[in-house]
């Protein structure tokens, strides 16, 4: 079958100028959609899509039948005095002239509300809750009114005055709640992004000038990249009008998009200079590049969707999103491959190898004095090698055993923010409980019977008993029909309230004895960390055995053989499981954390293992049918395995090598941002890059290869029927071959 990647890029060289027009008209039309509809297609909210939890479940039925529509989200504005208590004139006068600027600029009027629903304080209300112990601290009371996205958006101004009033006057004041976070994560997020853009890019440009030895060939694969991230964007934007999405995914794409961006173009860059050298037309070879190098990118980027596509099919708007975010990068950068970059190279023809920077070592990346040494190296030695090579990840998996997932919570930031401060004070002088609530809702035909009532008294008792909790009394819908106790939780920390949260739905509720028809659920922010965890639980596995059956299913195709897919899925695994034991080992263990710059932590964001998992999976496919694709070209062409083996990674490592470094400088840039989950993600991502490309790749491929020989292609005669899919065509047959085996 032929797929006409040589035809497409013919075409696309051909006519250069008009592709580049059409793909400059299509560039400005994606930044003008990204920057009208970007800001409306991002929601701060996470949730779930369907399946809805216990905790929703909760939520609802309080809307329904006792709260009604939220009337807004909590605050607290922390003022703390180390000489002065809140019986001070002086102390009352600050806090009363603070309230005052706060309640004035909440009086303006967003979507037909003022941005502050309510206020209060302690000298407005004389409620001694709001004093600490020591009376040196005094809270205020906001509520904002609307959502959370609303919030975060009008919320800015009253942030402002907080923060020019703080550390004045000998006056501690900050801003505590789960907008004023959300905001600061958001500045945090875009302020990560600019430094994993900046270093990305750079590391990523003198990279390429090492790889190609030429100015002229080094931008362009940045250009590519740059295509890919503002395509992806604009497509999010649209996307995000129907089914809005986080705001990491703007993230996700930039560091998706720059990282495969590059290395597809990277490849096909590196063919069109190879065939160029070797005396080929530019057209024709533009052409070749496209039937080798355009095809083994197009499969390459099928197999990262495809992986990708498993986390789509969790119910939770976070995985849509990064899932939404890097599939859309991956097709755009494809596209962009196949299209823009023949056309590009058709107008600049050899112009590519401008300004020749004299580095040792073969430009075309058909591998030099290092490459052939490593070559026979590994091919001489294949046993040992692949002893090594799997002993050395399987020993890297080990601390994997010890993986734990959760929510970091605040623990995500750095202590050199000023909220961070504020919670602390929060939590040593009052309780977190008064941000985080647990809501037990009862929902019942008749609350005040006395059978749910008896229930009720003994599970109050239980959480009495529980130095956590904080007791609460029973409010009562006005139909009788519901009831909810709202529950503070004292917790210090997210995995101790999470741990309190499983205790009361598996002990306590069960324990109190409820009748038959009273369905008793447990909600909040804590409950939700809860089902958000576990769904991640859940979906793991059903989400690695769809990207494991769909990869060995095109790999099949891709390459004619039951073995080349079976190998590819054993050695990815074993990858990923190495990479899995070194964030546990760096970041729960911390080992080398602080040396790293990194955020030990208790444990693993819940979404980074199925996340990692999918993206880590697609992203090493890559290299594999690559170098494979190489492979199986020179197979087909000489029958001669070994030699086909060594072919294979001697013209692709010095290619493969740069795209890897390429890729890695761009997940590391990230990776050096201050949340803890990005720190995770990064290194995660880069990791699994660099052992890929160097044990798997270098190591594991060529010498399990050359272990099996011819029965690297067996394909069974009742599957011969398979359609013929080689990413590399077949240019000259050297007699009979064993592609299809017996």
């Amino acid at each position: 079958m032929n797929l006409s990647t040589e035809g497409l890029a013919r075409t696309c060289a051909s006519h250069p100028k008009r592709i580049v027009f059409i793909w400059l008209g299509i560039v400005i039309l994606g930044v003008l959609i990204a920057g009208a509809l970007c800001e409306s297609a991002i929601t701060n909210e996470g949730g779930f899509m369907r399946d809805m939890p216990d905790s929703v479940i909760a939520a609802d039925l309080l809307e329904e039948r006792l709260t009604g529509p939220s009337e807004g989200i909590n605050e607290f504005v922390v003022v703390r005095s180390a000489s002065l208590t809140v019986d001070d004139p002086a102390f009352r006068e600050r806090v009363e002239s603070l309230f005052a600027e706060i309640s004035t600029a909440g009086e303006k009027v967003v979507n037909d509300a003022p941005v502050l629903a309510g206020a209060v304080n302690y000298y407005t209300t004389g409620d001694e809750s709001l004093v600490s112990e020591d009376r040196h601290t005094t809270l205020m009371l906001l509520t904002l009114a609307g959502e959370l996205d609303d919030v975060i958006d009008t919320l800015p101004p009253i942030q402002e005055i907080v923060e020019d009033a703080d550390r004045v006057d000998g006056f501690d004041t900050i801003m505590v709640g789960m907008a004023s976070i959300g905001t600061k994560q958001n500045e945090i997020a875009e302020n990560d992004l600019i430094t994993g853009e900046g270093i990305g890019l750079l590391a990523a440009m003198v990279i390429l000038i090492l790889v190609f030895r030429a100015l002229g060939a080094a931008p362009v694969p940045i250009y590519l990249a740059i295509v890919t991230i503002i395509m992806a964007l604009a497509a999010f934007s649209l996307i995000g009008q129907i089914q809005p999405v986080s705001f990491f995914i703007i993230n996700m794409i930039t560091m998706i998009g720059l990282a495969v961006g590059i290395d597809y173009s990277l490849f096909i860059v590196g063919r069109f200079r190879e065939e160029r050298a070797a005396g080929v037309e530019k057209v024709e070879a533009i052409a070749r590049a496209g039937a080798t190098a355009s095809r083994a990118v197009f499969f390459s980027g099928v197999t990262v969707v495809l992986a990708l596509l498993g986390m789509l099919l969790v119910p939770a708007n976070i995985f849509f999103s990064l899932g939404l975010g890097a599939i859309l990068a991956a097709v755009m950068a494809v596209i962009a491959a196949m299209t823009l970059l023949p056309a590009i190279l058709g107008l600049m023809g050899d112009k590519v190898n401008a300004v020749r920077i004299p580095f040792p070592g073969a430009a075309s990346g058909s591998g030099g004095g290092f490459w052939n040494w490593v070559t026979r190296l590994v091919m001489g030695h294949p046993v040992a090698g692949l002893l090594l090579s799997v002993g050395l990840l399987v020993v890297l998996a080990i601390p994997a055993l010890d993986l734990k997932t959760g929510m970091a919570g605040i623990s995500t930031f750095s202590d050199k923010h000023r909220f961070v401060e504020g919670f602390n004070m929060l939590v040593e002088d009052f309780s977190a409980g008064m941000i985080q609530t647990m809501n037990i809702v009862i929902d019942a035909d008749d609350v005040n019977s006395a059978g749910v009532q008896e229930s009720v008294d003994r599970l109050q008792g239980l959480l009495a008993q529980d130095p956590i909790f904080t007791p609460t009394e029973l409010v009562v819908s006005p139909a009788g029909n519901l009831g909810l106790l709202a529950v503070p939780v004292n917790a210090d920390s997210n995995d101790l309230a999470f741990e309190k949260v499983r205790k009361v739905r598996n002990d306590y509720i069960p324990q109190a004895g409820f009748p038959d028809d009273v369905n008793v659920y447990v909600g909040g922010n804590h409950a939700d960390g809860v089902d958000f965890i576990a769904l991640g639980d859940q979906w793991l596995p059903r989400v690695v055995i769809f990207i494991l059956v769909l990869s060995f299913i095109l790999l099949t195709v891709v390459f004619r053989s039951l073995v080349v897919p079976a190998k590819a899925i054993i050695m990815n695994l074993l990858a990923i499981g190495a990479t899995y034991g070194l964030m546990t080992f760096v970041f729960i263990q911390g080992n080398g954390a602080d040396f790293l710059g990194f955020t030990q932590v208790d444990a693993i964001d819940s979404w980074i293992p199925l996340f990692l998992f999918a993206v880590l999976f697609g992203l090493s496919m890559d290299y594999h049918v690559i170098l494979l694709s190489r492979i199986r070209e020179r197979f087909d062409q000489t029958g001669n395995n070994e030699e086909s083996v060594a072919f294979g990674l001697r013209s692709t490592a010095g290619m493969i090598t740069g795209a890897a470094i390429v890729m890695v400088a761009v997940f590391w840039g990230f990776a050096l941002g201050e949340m803890a989950m990005f720190q995770q993600m990064g290194f995660g991502l880069a990791v699994a890059v660099i052992l890929d490309a160097t044990v798997v790749r270098s190591i594991l491929v060529p010498s399990s290869m050359r272990l099996l020989g011819a029965r690297n292609w067996y394909l069974p005669g009742f599957l011969q029927w398979l359609p013929d899919l080689r990413v590399e065509p077949v240019r000259e047959q050297a007699g009979a071959t064993a592609s299809d085996g017996d």
